[in-house]
């Protein structure tokens, strides 16, 4: 295989796009007929959450939901470089198979950079391609190339990446991610207080807000504005959001500054 050139895509500078901005189940969602999920709006037909940094040496992607292939191929992004992730649950992993393609052009294996806990899934869910059975054919099998992160910050395609520990329920801890100026935040009802101190000075915050009502293991909408008015980014937009909330409406009630992500926004990355 030839190693690839970086492909920028024409990128002028570096960006952040929302591929997904849905929750486990997306909006909309199955055997639904409710207002959202019915509507013509395509600011609310939310695909499961993954961001794509797009970078000077690369196009960094965050999770690999069930529909990250529809997503690349709406948003026109070509190769993957690298790929961290948040979590080990279905809708952050479960399309990691669709990686395959990619490492024809890079050159080597997909990069994955990811704390044990997901690693272990990912060698438990896709053991198939850590066999050590010859393959039958080239790209029978995803080639990827693990990388075990912790609390500390990293470098990906040149880039720092700062990770920030959260909490998603009783039972997961969760990673978010700050890169320059901006932090992702997603599938989070708490944020600890050093981790808070970790998204100080961002300029651009994306967090966690399921809907209105609190649930046991997501930010509500009021809690996600708790949090960002401890932060005090320059803008803050919600994410993971389920078919509780209309975008225009809801959308209408918060307040300035704060946004309702959507599938395929595409926001500058701060330096």
């Amino acid at each position: 295989m030839q190693e690839s050139t970086v492909q920028t895509d024409g990128l002028t500078s570096p960006e952040v796009v929302f591929l997904g901005t849905g929750t486990s189940v997306g909006v909309p969602s199955l055997g639904c007929d409710c207002e959202v999920c019915t509507s013509t709006d395509p600011r609310n037909q939310r695909t499961r959450c993954s961001i794509l940094f797009r970078l000077p040496n690369g196009n960094l992607l965050v999770d690999t939901p069930p529909d990250m292939r529809t997503q690349l191929l709406r948003e026109k992004i070509p190769l993957i470089h690298a790929v961290l992730f948040t979590h080990e649950h279905v809708d952050h992993l479960y399309g990691l198979d669709d990686l395959r393609l990619f490492p024809f052009r890079l050159g080597h294996g997909m990069p994955l950079y990811c704390e044990p806990q997901v690693e272990a899934r990912i060698r438990r869910v896709y053991d198939y391609a850590f066999s050590d059975r010859k393959p039958t054919h080239p790209g029978s099998t995803p080639q990827l190339d693990i990388v075990s992160i912790g609390h500390e910050p990293f470098e990906v395609l040149g880039t720092r990446v700062v990770p920030i520990p959260l909490k998603h329920g009783p039972y997961f801890d969760v990673l978010g991610f700050r890169v320059g100026n901006f932090a992702y935040c997603t599938d989070t009802n708490d944020v600890p207080e050093a981790s808070l101190e970790r998204l100080m000075g961002v300029e651009t915050l994306v967090i966690d807000a399921l809907r209105y009502a609190p649930h046991p293991t997501h930010f509500c909408v009021d809690e996600a504005l708790e949090v960002i008015a401890k932060v005090k980014p320059k803008q803050a937009y919600l994410t993971h959001i389920c078919h509780d909330l209309d975008h225009a409406k809801a959308q209408a009630k918060l307040p300035e500054g704060v946004y309702l992500a959507y599938d395929g926004l595409r926001v500058p990355l701060p330096g």
